[in-house]
C-alpha cells in the first residue's frame, strides 16, 4: 500500500470510526481532527512510544497568543510526561506542510506547557474542563519531571521530523512530528524500530571495534564493547522504543540488580565491563568500517533494538542524570550482536522472541517479555480465522503478529470488490482485536482495572505472566470455541461501554469504562449471559442504560477517593480498585435481559 492508499484509509478509518460513535451513542458529533488525534495517540502507546494517552482537546488565548492541546501521557512513576497536538487536514490527496505550520502547532503546545509550569493556566480553566486536572498536575510536579516531549500530530507530510529542543522553566523539551508519511511507515511495516539509525563515527567519533562473524542463515553476529557515554546518549535520543522488542520497561532502580549497576557506575566505573553480564542487541542492517586503530569496527546500525539488558541501559542513563558526578567515559557495556537477514516477517519475530528467550541478561527474562508467540495466542489466531459470526458470513479477527491485518486484506483481497468485501463484511475494522487489546478486555474483566489503566504495554506484560504462571502450574487450559465467543462477547461489553462513557464525562473516559466493566464483572459477571452477547453481537438497550446509571456512581467514586491526584494516575494504584470495588452501587436491574439469574448480591464488599 503506497502513501496515497495509506492516506485514504487513515480517512475512511477517522470516518468510521465517528459513524460508529454517533450510531452507537447519543453523543455530540466527534470532529475530524480529535478522532484522528486519538488513534494516532493510542497507536503511538501499543507500540512503545509513550505511555497510556489521554484524550485532552484544548485550545484557547493566552494574552495575545493561543495555546493548544490534543492529549497527554504520563508515565507510571509521573516522572516523564508527553503532549500532543494535532494538525489534520482531511485532504484526499497526500498535502505537504512547511516547517513554519508544525513549528507553529508545537509552539502552541509549548506555551500552554509554560502558562501551566508558571501556575498561571490552572486558575483560568473551568474545573469541569477535560484540561483542568492536568494543567494542575503539572503546576505541581513540574519540577519533577525528567523528560518531556512535545510531538505534532499530522495527516500531512513535514519536510522536518524532529526539532530542536527547547527550554522551558529549566527543562528540556524535546519535539518531534509524527505525520502521515512516518505514520505510515509505522502502520505499513509494522517495524517502528526501522527508524532508530546508530551512527557510532558521529556518536563516538569512531567506528567501535568488534568481531564481526558472518552468518550463513537469518542473522550475521558481532561482538563489541559499547561506551557508556554513547549508550546514555542512545537511550536519550530513543528512549524506551529501544526496548520495543521485548516489550520491556525500566523497573527502577531500588531493584537489586540495578541498584548494582549504579553502585558500579558511582564507585568503580572502570570495572563495570568486567562486573556487567552485558547486553544484547537485534539490528535489521549494520555497516562495518575501520576504527583509529586500522582494526574493525560498526560504524552504524538501522533497526537497532536492545533485547536482553534494558535494565542495563536504563540504569546507566538515569544514575548519569541523577548524579551528575559519575564519569561515563571510564565505562565500557559488553554487547552482543545480531543482525538479521530474514525477509519474512513471522520469522524474523519468532527469531527476536527466541534470542530474547535464551541470552543472558541481568535480570531473568520472562516469557512476557516475548510478545505473543506462545501457543495460547496462535490458537485464538487459529480460532478466529475459523469461527464466523451468527450471520456466517463475518468474522472477528485477532492480529497476533503487527500489521497482520493489513497483510491478510492485501493477500486475500485481490480484487477491489474482493477487497471491499473483506473489509466491510468479513473482517472490518471493527471486528479487529488485537494481543493489547485482548489482555485489555481480559484483565478488565478478570478485576484488574488498576493494571490495565498502566497502558497497553504493561497490561499485556502481566497477562502474559499469568499464562506463564498458570502454565507452569498446569492450570492454563487451550481456549475452544466457546471461550473464544466469550472473550469476543468481553470485547463487545468493552466496546460499548467506551461508546457510552466517552460523551458523558469531560476526562478519564478510559479510566471510567475500565473501572465500569471490573465492577460489572465483580458484582454479576457469573449472571452476564456472554453466550447470548456472542449470538447478538451486541448489548441490549436496558443493559445500556443500566451502565450509564453505574458509570455516573463509579466516576464519583474514582474522583472522590483521588483526593486532589490526577485521577488517570490514582486508577494506577491497587488501592484504587480497593476503593472502587468496595463502594456501595445501585442493583442490576431486573429487566436487563443478559442477567441469567436474578440472584441477590451483596451492595458493599468488607
Amino acid at each position: 500500500m503506497d502513501l496515497k492508499d495509506f492516506l485514504a484509509q487513515t480517512r475512511a478509518d477517522v470516518q468510521a470510526e465517528i459513524a460508529d460513535r454517533l450510531s452507537s451513542a447519543a453523543s455530540p458529533y466527534p470532529y475530524d481532527e480529535s478522532v484522528f488525534a486519538e488513534i494516532v495517540m493510542a497507536h503511538m502507546a501499543e507500540i512503545g512510544m509513550t505511555f497510556e494517552p489521554q484524550v485532552c482537546h484544548y485550545t484557547a488565548k493566552a494574552g495575545s497568543a493561543n495555546v493548544k492541546i490534543s492529549g497527554y501521557a504520563v508515565s507510571e512513576d509521573g516522572d516523564q510526561l508527553d503532549l500532543f497536538v494535532c494538525l489534520y487536514h482531511g485532504k484526499d490527496t497526500v498535502q505537504s506542510i512547511p516547517d513554519s505550520e508544525a513549528k507553529t502547532a508545537a509552539e502552541q503546545c509549548l506555551r500552554f506547557l509554560a502558562k501551566c509550569a508558571e501556575g498561571k493556566l490552572a486558575s483560568a480553566i473551568d474545573p469541569s474542563s477535560e484540561v483542568y486536572e492536568l494543567a494542575v498536575t503539572i503546576q505541581k510536579t513540574y519540577t519533577k519531571l525528567d523528560q518531556i516531549r512535545v510531538y505534532v500530530l499530522t495527516d500531512a507530510v513535514a519536510k522536518s521530523k524532529n526539532f530542536k529542543a527547547r527550554e522551558i522553566q529549566g527543562k528540556t523539551v524535546k519535539l518531534e512530528v509524527m505525520d502521515i508519511e512516518r505514520l505510515h511507515r509505522h502502520w505499513s511495516e509494522g517495524k517502528p524500530r526501522d527508524e532508530l539509525v546508530v551512527n557510532f563515527i558521529d556518536v563516538s567519533g569512531s567506528a567501535i571495534p568488534c568481531v564481526y562473524v558472518p552468518g550463513e542463515a537469518d542473522y550475521d553476529y558481532a561482538l563489541t564493547a559499547i561506551p557508556g557515554e554513547t549508550l546514555r546518549f542512545i537511550y536519550e535520543k530513543f528512549g524506551a522504543r529501544l526496548l520495543e522488542a521485548n516489550v520491556r520497561s525500566f523497573l527502577s532502580a531500588s531493584g537489586k540488580v540495578n541498584r548494582g549497576i549504579r553502585d558500579t557506575l558511582r564507585t568503580a566505573p572502570d570495572r563495570f565491563m568486567a562486573y556487567n553480564n552485558g547486553i544484547v542487541i537485534v539490528a535489521d542492517e549494520a555497516n562495518l568500517a575501520r576504527t583509529q586503530d586500522g582494526s574493525h569496527g560498526l560504524a552504524w546500525l538501522k533497526g537497532m533494538q536492545i533485547v536482553n539488558g534494558g535494565q542495563t541501559t536504563a540504569s546507566i542513563y538515569f544514575t548519569a542524570k541523577k548524579h551528575a558526578g559519575i564519569d561515563l567515559a571510564k565505562v565500557r557495556v559488553p554487547a552482543k550482536v545480531i543482525i538479521l537477514k530474514s525477509d519474512n516477517a513471522a520469522t524474523e519475530e519468532t527469531l527476536i522472541a527466541d534470542i530474547s528467550r535464551y541470552a543472558n541478561s541481568q535480570n531473568a527474562v520472562r516469557q512476557s517479555d516475548l510478545s505473543a508467540n506462545t501457543p495460547f495466542h496462535i490458537e485464538i489466531e487459529k480460532l478466529a480465522t475459523t469461527t464466523y459470526c451468527p450471520d456466517g458470513v463475518g468474522r472477528w479477527f485477532y492480529e497476533r503478529a503487527a500489521g497482520s491485518y493489513a497483510t491478510t486484506l492485501a493477500r486475500e483481497g485481490a480484487t477491489p470488490a474482493r477487497y471491499r468485501q473483506l473489509k466491510t463484511v468479513v473482517i472490518p475494522p471493527s471486528r479487529r482485536i488485537t494481543k493489547t487489546d485482548l489482555a485489555k478486555y481480559l484483565n478488565t474483566w478478570a478485576g484488574k482495572p488498576h493494571v490495565v489503566s498502566l497502558g497497553a504495554q504493561k497490561n499485556f506484560t502481566e497477562f502474559t505472566d499469568d499464562l506463564k504462571e498458570k502454565e507452569q502450574q498446569g492450570e492454563l487450559l487451550m481456549p475452544d470455541v466457546r471461550a473464544f465467543k466469550q472473550m469476543v462477547a468481553k470485547a463487545i461489553i468493552y466496546r460499548r461501554v467506551q461508546s457510552l462513557v466517552r460523551p458523558m464525562f469531560p476526562a478519564f473516559q478510559g479510566n471510567v469504562a475500565t473501572y465500569l466493566i471490573s465492577v460489572l464483572a465483580h458484582r454479576h459477571g457469573s449472571e452476564i449471559d456472554l453466550d447470548r452477547i456472542w449470538l447478538q453481537q451486541d448489548i441490549s438497550e436496558p443493559l445500556k442504560d443500566a451502565l450509564r446509571a453505574l458509570a455516573v456512581q463509579v466516576n464519583a467514586v474514582l474522583h472522590q477517593s483521588a483526593n486532589g491526584r490526577m485521577v488517570s494516575e490514582w486508577a494506577k494504584k491497587p488501592e484504587c480498585w480497593d476503593t472502587v470495588r468496595a463502594a456501595a452501587y445501585s442493583a442490576l436491574p431486573t429487566a436487563v435481559p443478559e442477567r441469567r439469574s436474578q440472584t441477590p448480591v451483596l451492595q458493599t464488599e468488607h
